[in-house]
């Protein structure tokens, strides 16, 4: 299994070499960047704050135990690889080391030295390895090492023994050259190039000065967040400058060798012009490269030069020029000094929606076009299809009884899922491009199947554009055809696979039913389903490996080919269910015991079921999923659509596939499993940790959903809600915990309920069964909505763009549909109601989309797209007057009558396409927009305000929609008050979006939750070392371009901060850097907390310029995802504050202060404690410059917010009264000074008055220029933040008046308070940093690290210094207490 994660082992043992052998393998580079302070982080670490002093000891502890860990034979339960030395004698007879592992398979070795630089350009060798004792074992690719030899003993060696080139490894030996002389596989980080001017900077000047650099930020920050479309551009990173190494390397035209020189070794010839202007002619054979001595057209196979043989193209070339030998070694050079993970490829890079503008010149690449020539859709030109229904249940069948076993399990069906979504991508795009013939031509098109490459293919259907048009797609299919379409495939039917099964139960079913199981819809809650299953990992039970793939407007499913399915006819194979929508359902007791495993892991109720011949059926699984056996005698289970319930919520006919989320009922089961074991002991704590259940649960109910969209929001949440818990009963939680485990488990429900088919059993059992059903939909509508929406309210959960809202619901358990309820919620809130506004526009806007590129030709695609975009972004009239209006209508109809082309619509016929295209063109805005409140009202029931229209015409919109959708636009500046603000020009690609089923690792994710729980409890030294486990289980099992490995960094940087290690905390937080820019895109919002963190780290080590360009960077990016005006935005002002504050840059530190705390009465209220945390870091910067009268203004300000939302007792407010008083004081000796001051100088002033009497011009030209003074002063103060540090008496009373000014400024922009009782996230930064919920634990990272920030700049005695830091840690954590109160 080499592929992507053997990479990373490459690098974790050739780097673990070259560090030291005791180091633990995690620490020496290993792929892993987490974003320091995470949300969860963060406020599990607020609890560990006090004790941050005490802490450094134990993080070496941490250190030691690791290398024990490793260095001890008996290996952790982890799985941490023991690594052993092995001497390697390359091909090229120079000698290197590897750190080997027993386990590794000889693939990963050569993997291994694919990646060193001594070996990277040999592919075709033999691998001999030498034991001590002197015997040669000659080693197979699939071989262990520890199935050969012992490595453990030492003594044993490694040699590269030259093997013959075939044809199909001479062209891949060419492929590997041409990839060597590219930068394009490097992926530099904006971070790494920062730090590297950083240090260059630093290397020419001893004393580098603030003063260049730093006003860059200042300005970049605050001059962008006013014009977010002007800062488009920056966010692409220019691309490496390729160096080159040669003029061109192509397949000659002498190609193929003609019979009698193939005969004597010949495989290909190659055409080489060299930097220095000469040609060669390059014959390859079966042993050699070498140059042979033709000219013009006439092959002269003869070898032109004696000694130029070499076993590798790159070898040849080196001795054929010096130019190239020089570049080469230059891109080695390159390649080698970048971090090692910029180096990695990643599995499906995001979709990045915007390209390079003006777009760069396209160049001749004879090499690219040999490529493009030969189109696969993603099979092997050469060799065998791959099996991929039979790699991935191999691999499933893997023993998994010891950690190493699961490691190694893991790996195999990460590596063979990710194969597998790599492939589907390539052959949908063929599917939907026509160029792969379906396998049923003759059959009308809604059953056109396709298969290529071992996958199978189908369309989903979006069936919400029809309800849009109220009206339902009639079948033109007559009954018998569909009868007959169903006997001649009776399995592949509802068997074959799911969601193309989808598509052909639409066909096959009633009218009635319309093509409701076909819907987008059904895909989705097919592939929760599957994953479901997969998790449950039952053995003997089966489920397929499964895609979605969103192009060009239509939904594809890829399955695996079910064995035997499209072989003869297996009418007996269904074994459980029913092909035909209840009427005849099929039983058979061995499937049933293994369905009714999974059942019970998975709250599914067995229950009887009655079909049409009234034959009562026990089942565990909803009636329409397949049970089949294939023909390699295993047990498949497909059609996976209601694994959990329907939501009773939404009981119409329309709303069939209207399920409840899995995470849902996980949160349910264990709150009432807590209620249960809660009523049988004490009922005084009920309350209390009946709520802190559900939010805990929200984070272990999240684990499917974490196979698509990764550990984010519900990682926050959970994060909090652990640590309370663990305070308030620590030893109790345990036991409540495993009695509650066992109840938990026994509720279950009945998914047939609320759907046409008949239920067996009393009628008692079905009300019950259905009455279990209503209690899970109000508990969704009653109490986590509820929860969800006082949680956004708090900033506890904090969203920045819809991507990340999304995760939020579904990690709370609630369904996208809902989001025009959870908007209604946040009202008051503008950055939450522009938020949920706006991503259901763009959702609408997306299904009206997608149904036009459904009917367009490829010609006119950048037109209709970008019409489409003018009509939605600008104002844009059409010519033709009304006959517009119904345009989109009329084109819903036109496919409403032949369900045929809707449901394949890829415009065969070219005259409707071209009527299509100026239909389309005669829609303007305003009909455009009228579609999409009619579709937000029916889909969403909101009713989208006229507002929404002003609201969407953001970049933050645009960004969304082009994500959603898979379109690429050019990164310029767009005029959206303009008519038309996009031209045709402007979009430049269109990209497949992509949902699949890869799993992840189970044992590294248990261990992080360990790691977190240590972590809440202060214990640094041991959630290290969780952390570092879990992080090199990761490492094996998907390398390091993953998401949960930045998660790993994430908390590892945390803890090395935490403990006061900056400069490890920034190795892991480039890491983490790194990883979210690959995996989730340059803009996401957890990169753009990476970088925040990252600014903190750097300015704890003092390297203020270097942080406030990683500030610049975040605030760019969290412009982009959320616009200027966010909780998060003046979050990270304040941290750009405090770092200008340390500089003794006042004015800017100020302005940045002003500008955060305008941003948090506008968009929280006056009364919210960010608004209070806003007085308070004014207070501190006002008392750096000695102005105390204002300090003690600000922090009266605090003061009474705090009073208001915490009560007087709270421990934060009494901070805050101590702060006042200290400002007190201090105003007062400052005045006193004064006082001493004038009365030695009294008699000095009455000798200047008496002086002055005898030249009156004097007297005149003082008093202008005083009053000058004053005039200018009282600006200043007024515009700075009274921030003036002067101590005379005219200076104070200008602060006075514009603080006046301020306040009755800001009474007028006052919005109505929201809730009370908000987590404090003073530095947001670190507290939202890195995790898109920026749940409340970063606030509280933040927090603490902000306050500490504001006590260090404090010039004060050390006494008050920790004032402030208690402020910040004592208002997030007493606020959780007047929460629990609450409830």
């Amino acid at each position: 299994m080499a592929g992507k994660s053997n990479k990373s082992k490459a690098k974790r043992a050739a780097q673990s070499s070259a560090a030291s052998s005791t180091e633990p393998a995690l620490q020496p580079d290993a792929p892993a960047s987490a974003p320091a302070p995470d949300n969860g982080t963060a406020s599990v670490v607020e609890a560990a704050v006090p004790e941050a002093n005490q802490i450094p000891p134990p993080l070496p502890k941490a250190e030691e135990t690791e290398s024990q860990v490793e260095t001890n034979d008996a290996q952790p339960k982890q799985g941490e690889l023991r690594l052993y030395p092995v001497a390697v004698k390359t091909q090229s007879g120079g000698k290197m080391e590897l750190q080997l592992n027993p386990g590794d398979s000889v693939m990963d070795i050569r993997q291994f030295l694919l990646d060193a630089p001594e070996t990277c350009y040999f592919t075709c060798y033999e691998l001999l390895l030498r034991n001590k004792d002197g015997e040669t074992h000659h080693l197979e690719d699939y071989n262990e090492i520890s199935e050969v030899a012992d490595i453990t003993t030492g003594g044993c060696s490694l040699e590269m023994i030259a093997a013959l080139y075939d044809d199909r490894s001479i062209r891949a030996h060419v492929h590997r050259a041409r990839d060597l002389l590219s930068l394009s596989t490097l992926h530099s980080s904006l971070s790494t190039t920062l730090a590297l001017q950083y240090d260059a900077a630093l290397n020419k000047v001893q004393n580098p000065g603030d003063k260049p650099k730093s006003n860059g930020p200042e300005l970049e920050c605050l001059g962008f967040m006013e014009d977010v479309p002007s800062s488009l551009r920056k966010l692409i990173n220019s691309p490496s400058e390729e160096i080159k190494c040669v003029e061109s390397i192509v397949f000659s035209s002498f190609n193929p060798p003609p019979s009698h020189r193939r005969l004597v070794g010949d495989l290909i010839y190659l055409d080489v012009v060299t930097l220095e202007g000469n040609k060669y002619c390059i014959t390859g054979t079966t042993k050699a490269f070498y140059v042979n001595s033709s000219s013009g057209n006439i092959l002269d196979p003869r070898p032109s030069k004696s000694g130029f043989e070499t076993s590798t193209l790159i070898g040849l070339l080196q001795k054929l020029s010096s130019k190239f030998k020089k570049a080469f070694r230059e891109v080695m050079e390159k390649k080698a000094s970048a971090h090692p993970f910029e180096n990695v490829q990643s599995l499906l890079p995001p979709h990045s929606w915007l390209r390079s503008y003006p777009v760069p010149d396209h160049k001749r690449d004879a090499a690219r076009a040999e490529e493009a020539l030969t189109i696969s859709y993603g099979s092997e030109l050469i060799g065998m299809q791959r099996d991929w229904n039979e790699e991935l249940q191999s691999c499933r069948e893997f023993p998994h009884t010891t950690p190493q076993e699961r490691i190694l399990r893991d790996r195999a069906l990460y590596k063979v899922s990710s194969d597998f979504v790599d492939a589907a991508v390539n052959g949908a795009i063929g599917v939907i491009s026509r160029c792969i013939p379906p396998i049923n031509p003759t059959d009308p098109e809604c059953l056109h199947m396709y298969v290529h490459n071992n996958i199978f293919f189908s369309f989903a259907v979006d069936a919400d554009i029809e309800q849009l048009s109220k009206k339902r797609p009639s079948s033109n299919l007559s009954v018998t055809e569909k009868v007959s379409s169903s006997e001649k495939l009776p399995c592949t039917e509802g068997t074959c696979d799911g969601e193309h099964n989808a598509e052909l139960n639409n066909c096959n079913e009633a009218p009635l039913v319309e093509n409701e199981q076909a819907t987008y819809a059904s895909a989705n809650n097919d592939l929760k389903g599957t994953k479901l299953y997969q998790e449950a990992d039952v053995p003997g039970l089966y489920n397929l490996a499964m895609a979605i793939i969103d192009y060009r407007g239509h939904r594809v499913v890829a399955q695996s080919v079910l064995p035997g399915i499209l072989q003869g006819d297996k009418s007996d194979a269904l074994l459980y269910g029913s092909v035909d929508n209840g009427k005849k359902i099929c039983w058979n007791e061995d499937f049933h015991a293994k369905v009714l495993e999974a059942a019970k892991l998975l709250h599914i109720k067995e229950h009887a079921v009655i079909d049409a011949s009234e034959n009562v059926f026990k089942l565990a699984a909803p009636v329409e999923c397949k049970g089949i056996v294939g023909s390699d005698n295993r047990h498949y289970l497909l059609d996976l659509m209601r694994v959990t319930p329907r939501d009773a919520n939404y009981t119409g006919p329309e709303s069939r596939f209207c399920v409840l989320r899995p995470e849902l009922i996980t949160s349910f089961c264990q709150v009432q499993a807590v209620e249960k074991s809660k009523s049988k002991s004490k009922t005084d704590e009920g309350a209390d940790s009946v709520s802190d259940p559900s939010d805990v649960s929200v984070d272990t109910s999240k684990a499917g959903d974490e196979l698509i969209h990764g550990e984010e929001n519900g990682a926050s949440t959970s994060e909090k809600t652990v640590p309370e818990k663990q305070q308030t009963s620590a030893h109790n939680s345990a036991t409540e915990s495993s009695e509650s485990s066992k109840s938990c488990d026994e509720i279950a429900f009945n998914p047939n309920v609320f759907t046409d088919f008949t239920l067996g059993g009393t009628q008692e059992e079905i009300a019950a069964d259905e009455e279990n059903v209503k209690k899970v939909s109000s508990y969704l509508l009653d109490v986590v909505l509820p929860k969800f929406v006082e949680d956004l309210c708090n900033l506890e959960v904090s969203p920045m763009d819809g991507q990340t809202l999304t995760e939020a619901l579904h990690a709370h358990g609630v369904n996208v549909r809902y989001i025009g309820r959870i908007a209604n919620g946040v009202k008051h809130l503008p950055h939450l109601w522009d938020l949920c506004l706006n991503e259901i526009t763009v959702r609408s806007a997306k299904h009206i989309l997608k149904d036009i590129l459904r009917e367009i030709e490829d010609h006119d695609i950048g037109a209709a797209v970008s019409h489409f975009l003018n009509c939605f972004f600008g104002n844009y009239v059409a010519a033709g007057g009304k006959a517009s209006t119904n345009s989109l209508h009329a084109k819903n109809q036109k496919k409403d009558q032949s369900i045929t082309k809707k449901g394949q619509g890829r415009g065969k016929g070219k005259a409707s396409a071209k009527k299509s295209l100026s239909s389309y063109m005669m829609v303007d805005s305003n009909s455009l927009w009228s579609d999409i409140q009619e579709f937000s009202k029916a889909k969403y029931e909101f009713e989208l305000p006229e507002l929404s229209r002003t609201t969407a015409k953001k970049i933050p919109v645009l960004r969304n929609l082009c994500q959603k959708v898979g379109i690429s636009v050019a990164a310029r500046k767009y005029d959206f008050s303009a008519s038309s603000p996009f031209e045709a020009s402007d979009v430049l690609d269109l990209r497949a979006v992509i949902k699949h089923s890869v799993p992840v690792c189970s044992e590294a994710k248990n261990l992080v939750e360990m790691g977190k729980l240590q972590l809440s409890e202060g214990m640094l030294s041991e959630s290290y070392t969780f952390f570092s486990e879990a992080f090199s289980i990761l490492q094996q099992v998907t390398g390091p371009m993953h998401r949960e490995v930045a998660n790993c960094c994430r908390y590892l940087a945390m803890v090395l901060y935490h403990a006061g290690d900056m400069a490890g905390a920034i190795m892991q937080q480039h890491k983490e850097l790194i990883i979210n820019e690959r995996c989730l895109g340059l803009d996401h919002p957890d990169t753009a907390h990476s970088y925040g963190n990252m600014a903190l780290f750097y300015h704890g080590l003092n390297q203020t310029e270097l942080a406030l360009q990683n500030m610049g960077r975040a605030l760019l990016l969290l412009g982009l995802s959320s616009g200027p005006d966010h909780p998060d935005v003046a979050a990270t002002f304040i941290n750009v504050a405090m770092m200008y504050q340390d500089m003794g840059k006042m004015d800017t530190a100020l302005r940045y202060l002003q500008d955060a705390l305008k941003k948090n009465e506008r968009l929280l209220g006056p009364e919210h404690i960010q608004t209070a945390v806003c007085y308070h870091a004014l207070a501190i910067a006002c008392n750096s410059m000695g102005l105390f009268k204002l300090s003690q203004q600000h922090e009266k300000k605090t003061y009474d917010i705090l009073v208001k939302q915490l009560g007087e007792d709270d421990s934060r407010t009494k901070d805050s009264q101590n702060w006042m008083k200290t400002f007190e004081m201090r105003e007062l000796q400052k005045n006193a000074q004064k006082q001493k001051g004038h009365a030695v100088n009294a008699a000095n002033t009455q000798k200047a008055i008496d002086l002055l009497k005898a030249r009156p011009d004097l007297i005149e030209a003082f008093q202008n220029a005083a009053a000058a003074s004053e005039r200018n002063n009282a600006m200043n103060a007024a515009v700075l933040g009274e921030a003036q540090p002067r101590g005379r008496g005219f200076d104070e009373r200008a602060a006075r008046a514009a603080a006046e000014v301020r306040k009755k400024a800001a009474a007028k922009g006052l919005l109505v308070r929201p809730h009370g009782g908000v987590p404090v996230q003073a530095m947001p930064p670190l507290s939202q940093v890195v995790s898109s919920d920026s749940s409340k634990k970063i606030g509280e990272n933040g927090e603490a690290k902000v306050e500490e920030k504001k006590a260090s700049s404090e010039n004060g005695k050390a006494a008050n210094v920790g004032a402030p830091a208690g402020l910040g840690a004592g208002l997030t954590s007493l606020d959780r207490k007047k929460q629990k109160a609450k409830k």
